[in-house]
């Protein structure tokens, strides 16, 4: 392991994600943030965060200054996963030294602080904050403050490293660090150096970040609201800048019901364009759509949003959940149900974590079932989505029909296939399975960790009126599945009306190892707790 190149790198991405960190400053000011006074705690917390990193950098860069060598995969998985580890770490600061409270008269403590920092870079959107919307001018939460945590989905999204190739290089090693981030099996994109691909992938996802923002401002939205829910909506994150998610713009006056439709058909859009592989994107962007539309995984992609959202839709019916039911009035009724639907639908399979003004945790067992298994499917491959991605599900399918064929004919040597042209990579097959194997194990670990050491008081409080200890099976079930998957709200306790923030530190950490996890897809963080990972051979 050549370590003195490790922390060269490493200061370089802290100097980056220092940087962004000035952009969180004009907010703290009532002209452009539009609270009632200067808040102080905000800005200065960010100074103060800035000067950490830039020492933090500054040590870094110091010690690999002399640096040699080329940069192997090694170097690279250790460049990625520690680079999570430090920028969960100085995105911590803006909430530690700003001593921000995550609810009235309760500042933020280390774990709540890297909570919240890591759900935003891996693009989860849990939270442990109660109140985030300004009253009266102010807010618990500073406006400055509110955006880094909104940025911190912007830089997850794209994934740090792929801007810290796009901005910097590196080469050949370029394509090894991007492979290490962007999270799926990869498709061939275009055919340019890594460092040129970067910018093409950066571009794209700036543009429409940046699109989507001017589209929100016209229905009503400020422009920091514009920019903070762009932030979440195209990093498929989910952190909102009020408590209600996306269902308290019909409250807002310059908004109100009718803007409020169109900002959320307008999120809903942008969220199935987040969730779609960039590289497809990049086709349709040079005027090529057939490769976007013949894609195998965009189709199944698109078919599952469409017929989860009608199965969802008719129960919904079935069972008239008050959030569908309306009723005589059948078109009303009709056309609420297929926005609440499919608003959550594609907020949970993309992994977003947005809400409306439908509570889906008061749905139908069926509805809320589905939703809980759409954290496990996500976006596609080479999107900004979590989950375990749409292709691997359909290679999963498709590896366990030939298994079944060959039970009863096992002479036959059939080609794994996919889209009717056979794989070439011969270990794809073993990667695939492996992968579902460890995941479930994660989940069941996770699961029963958290039920064996998880208090009764976590459920049993008023502060959120759950009072029922029968829940704390599937609460803790979905709570995990939400992180792991990078989805954000869960179930129950953790459902969209409810946070993360009485759960007990030891579990806030299990939550931000499984959203780290989840981000890079397991591999990139497990091999750091390998000791022969880092020795020289």
């Amino acid at each position: 392991m050549n370590f003195f190149l490790l922390f060269k790198l490493l200061s370089r991405i802290v100097f980056l994600i220092a940087a962004t960190m000035i952009f969180s400053l004009p907010w703290a000011f009532p002209a452009i943030g539009g609270s009632a006074e200067f808040e102080y705690d905000g800005f200065f917390g960010i100074v103060g965060s800035i000067a950490v990193a830039l020492i933090i950098g500054g040590l870094l860069w110091y010690i690999g200054r002399n640096a040699t060598g080329s940069l192997y995969r090694k170097e690279a998985m250790a460049v990625v996963g520690l680079s999570w580890i430090l920028a969960t770490a100085i995105g911590a600061m803006p909430y530690l030294i700003s001593r921000t409270e995550m609810a009235p008269g309760r500042v933020m403590q280390v774990w709540d602080a890297c909570f919240e920092s890591q759900s935003g870079f891996s693009t989860t959107g849990a939270t442990v904050l109660t109140d985030v919307e300004m009253h009266g001018g102010e807010a618990l939460v500073p406006r400055s403050i509110l955006f880094w945590r909104s940025s911190t989905h912007f830089l997850g999204g794209m994934g740090i490293i792929v801007l810290f190739v796009a901005i910097l290089g590196q080469g050949s090693a370029g394509k090894t660090l991007m492979r290490s981030e962007i999270p799926g099996p990869t498709k061939d994109g275009p055919r340019t150096r890594m460092q040129h691909t970067a910018w093409i992938f950066a571009a794209i996802y700036f543009a429409l970040t940046a699109i989507l923002s001017i589209l929100l401002a016209c229905c009503g939205l400020s422009w920091f609201d514009s920019f903070c829910t762009s932030f979440g909506t195209m990093a498929t994150g989910g952190f909102s800048t009020y408590d209600n998610s996306i269902g308290h713009f019909a409250q807002i006056p310059s908004v109100g019901p009718v803007g409020a439709t169109w900002a959320e058909s307008i999120i809903m859009l942008f969220m199935v364009i987040a969730g779609t592989n960039f590289t497809l994107l990049y086709f349709l962007a040079i005027g090529k759509p057939l490769k976007l539309l013949k894609d195998v995984e965009w189709r199944a992609y698109v078919m599952t949003l469409f017929s989860i959202s009608l199965l969802i839709l008719f129960f919904g019916y079935l069972n008239q959940d008050r959030l569908f039911y309306y009723g005589d009035n059948f078109w009303q009724s009709f056309s609420s149900g297929i926005r609440q639907s499919s608003f959550q639908v594609v907020s949970i399979m993309t992994t977003t974590g947005f809400s409306n003004s439908a509570n889906f945790d008061e749905w139908n067992n069926f509805g809320r079932g589905t939703l809980l298994l759409l954290m496990f499917i996500g976006g596609c491959a080479g999107s900004t989505g979590g989950g375990l991605k749409v292709i691997r599900h359909i290679m999963f399918l498709s590896i366990m029909r030939l298994e079944l064929e060959k039970s009863y004919h096992p002479t036959v040597v059939r080609p794994l296939r996919l889209g009717g042209h056979p794989v070439e990579d011969q270990n794809l097959r073993k990667n695939i399975l492996v992968y579902f194997g460890l995941i479930l194990l994660i989940f069941v670990f996770s699961w029963l960790f958290l039920i064996t050491t998880e208090p009764d008081s976590t459920w049993i409080r008023g502060a959120t009126g759950i009072e029922h200890m029968d829940h704390k099976l599937i609460d803790c079930a979905s709570s995990v599945a939400a992180t792991l998957n990078n989805v954000g709200p869960g179930l129950g306790t953790v459902g969209p009306k409810y946070t993360y923030t009485y759960f007990t530190p030891q579990a806030k950490f299990l939550f931000i190892w499984l959203m780290m996890i989840g981000r890079l897809e397991i591999f990139t963080i497990l091999v750091l707790f390998l000791p022969g990972f880092w020795r020289n051979q």
